[in-house]
């Protein structure tokens, strides 16, 4: 009798334990928003937040109406799980703890995504490839795995997710990534079109990024240990998934500090997640040993990740998902054929016979690695294939990334209409500067400078002649225009020969006004819009050179918001400019 009151009071010890590791698993949310919006730029920290929290909530809906089932529904053929709607139907005697966890893990998968894709994706776009990952990508393939599919059956062991979960995003992440091209500025190129420079763009808040790392590695104590059953394999996991993590950050601090000159802070946030990820497929049936190379080769692994997508591939991954999910969950999957033992607590991998199998650094041979391999192999293609046809169709009906504007300007406002994240700490008050409202009669009905006649180019960028002395030794020109036409500016001077220039960021508005912006459903008043302040001092090269570049690159056939001034030592001439040319030209001696 003493003994089944024991086995029932454990039972449900472990019960509410398993509730409570899917409470740190949901948690995991706020680290991986923290995570990549502090890997990457403030004017788009909101868009990322908004993300992150659709990704839980249309992950949930979905999950209700397909997924679970797809799931965990009755297996049909090794495939999938038969769909049902038990939680309308029958919900007295539903399975409401496996929806739950099943449910928060559902949406760590979507999640990963993100980082990879950030700062240059559509947000609708985005909301629906969540959806179709939370809805039918992740349930089937981990209906094979945790479902009673055909991987399950032959004995493939993934206990937390290292396949079923990281590498699916991380896959997701790298096909999105690709699919987008870089952000603007990553990648510069020759005449050839051969990259010659990889740019860095460092995140904007380091200490969100730590503090969303440290979120996770709590949350991974539940993600790994809320499937235990007993308390000897729980201690086991909690020390594996200890172990990794902490050897992976070591190596990588180590590696970076011979190979720079410096330990490098982003790259160990990113080790610890490899270390993570590595460790949550074997978590349950590796020894200290197993886990202490595992996160070795993790630590390593995520540096020569990203360094291969940065300088190889070329596909820019802003948070290094791809690095940590991808390569490190393909690692830790494999892993398993190499470092199970059943010393391990609670071990339990047997094959299709109920043979039991252990990895082959402890006397099991191949088996179970080519086992390991299989599901592997099978998961990525499955993964590969819908989530390809997935973009292609959102590309073709609502197209993948934001226009140019958008993006330099960024998602913030241009996405969500708001102003910053960060407005109340803004070293320039940034609470207006919104969308453009065009004026309709600007179009000049040609937007190329050499394909407009001279009616269209004086219509946009009229010059009067004025007193500027080519006898002046020393010209100092003042262009104000678009945050857009930026880039575009700054190479047309380098190509003219200007290489010493100061770019200050300024507020204005002119003939385009600032559109309203609304808080909590109240219009704010709009008046001013951001825009760039670019100074060049010129002696050498004649200042009408300058003018001219200045014109045709800055042209787009409109009339609109911009002026560029020039002064020399003996007069000073205003000439004011269109949207993106001049309009007039005064002496102002």
């Amino acid at each position: 009798m003493s003994e089944e009151i024991l086995s029932a009071i454990d039972s449900s010890v472990f019960g509410v334990w398993f509730l409570i590791g899917a409470a740190l698993v949901f948690w995991m949310q706020a680290g991986f928003a923290m995570c990549e919006a502090g890997f990457t730029r403030a004017k788009n920290t909101g868009n990322i937040i908004m993300k992150n929290l659709m990704d839980f909530c249309i992950g949930t809906v979905v999950f209700i109406l397909i997924g679970f089932g797809l799931l965990l529904g009755e297996d049909m053929m090794g495939i999938i799980g038969r769909p049902g709607f038990d939680i309308f139907t029958n919900y007295a005697n539903f399975d409401w703890s496996n929806f739950v966890f099943n449910l928060v893990f559902c949406a760590t998968t979507a999640t990963i995504v993100s980082g990879s894709m950030a700062e240059r994706t559509k947000f609708i776009s985005y909301c629906v490839y969540s959806a179709v990952i939370s809805a039918i990508i992740y349930p089937i393939e981990a209906h094979w795995t945790w479902g009673g599919g055909f991987l399950a059956q032959i004995g493939f062991h993934d206990f937390a997710g290292s396949t079923c979960i990281h590498m699916v995003g991380g896959i997701s992440a790298l096909i999105g990534a690709a699919f987008l091209g870089p952000r603007i500025g990553k990648l510069e190129r020759n005449a050839r079109g051969e990259v010659v420079k990889v740019n860095a763009f460092p995140g904007h808040n380091l200490t969100a990024a730590a503090l969303g790392v440290f979120i996770l590695w709590l949350g991974w104590y539940g993600f790994n240990g809320a499937a235990c059953t007993t308390v000897e394999q729980l201690g086991s996991v909690f020390v594996t998934t200890t172990i990794a993590p902490a050897l992976a950050t070591v190596t990588c601090m180590i590696f970076t500090w011979l190979k720079y000159g410096k330990p490098d802070v982003s790259m160990c946030l990113n080790a610890s997640l490899a270390g993570l990820v590595a460790i949550t497929a074997p978590c349950d049936v590796t020894d200290a040993f197993g886990a202490i190379v595992i996160g070795i080769v993790a630590g390593l692994l995520v540096c020569f990740g990203v360094w291969f997508l940065d300088y190889k591939l070329h596909v820019d991954d802003p948070v290094g998902a791809v690095a940590v999910h991808c390569l490190n969950g393909i690692w830790g999957t494999l892993a398993v054929g190499l470092f199970a033992t059943n010393a391990a607590p609670g071990y339990s991998i047997a094959d299709a016979t109920g043979n039991e199998m252990t990895g082959l650094f402890y006397g099991g041979g191949f088996k179970l690695l080519g086992i390991q391999f299989v599901g592997f192999a099978a998961v990525a293609a499955w993964t590969a294939v819908t989530i390809t046809i997935t973009f292609v169709a959102i590309k073709a009906i609502l197209g993948l990334r934001v226009s140019e504007e958008e993006e330099i300007t960024g998602l913030d406002a241009t996405e969500h209409g708001l102003a910053s994240a960060y407005s109340g700490f803004a070293l320039m008050d940034i609470s207006n500067t919104l969308n453009m409202s065009v004026n309709e009669n600007t179009d000049l009905g040609v937007d190329e400078y050499d394909k407009a006649t001279e009616f269209q180019k004086n219509a946009s960028v009229p010059v009067v002649t004025g007193p500027v002395k080519s006898d002046s030794a020393i010209h100092k020109v003042v262009i104000v225009t678009k945050l857009s036409r930026y880039d575009k500016l700054r190479k047309a001077m380098n190509e003219l020969g200007v290489t010493g220039m100061t770019v200050t960021q300024v507020m204005g508005c002119g003939v385009q006004k600032g559109s309203g912006q609304k808080y909590r459903g109240v219009e704010m008043d709009v008046t001013l819009l951001p825009k760039i302040k670019l100074e060049v001092v010129v002696s050498k090269i004649p200042v009408e050179d300058v003018i001219e570049a200045a014109k045709r690159t800055l042209y787009t056939g409109k009339i609109g918001d911009g002026k560029i001034f020039v002064y020399s030592i003996d007069n000073v001439v205003k000439i004011r400019t269109g949207e993106e040319g001049v309009l007039a030209l005064a002496d102002a001696e």
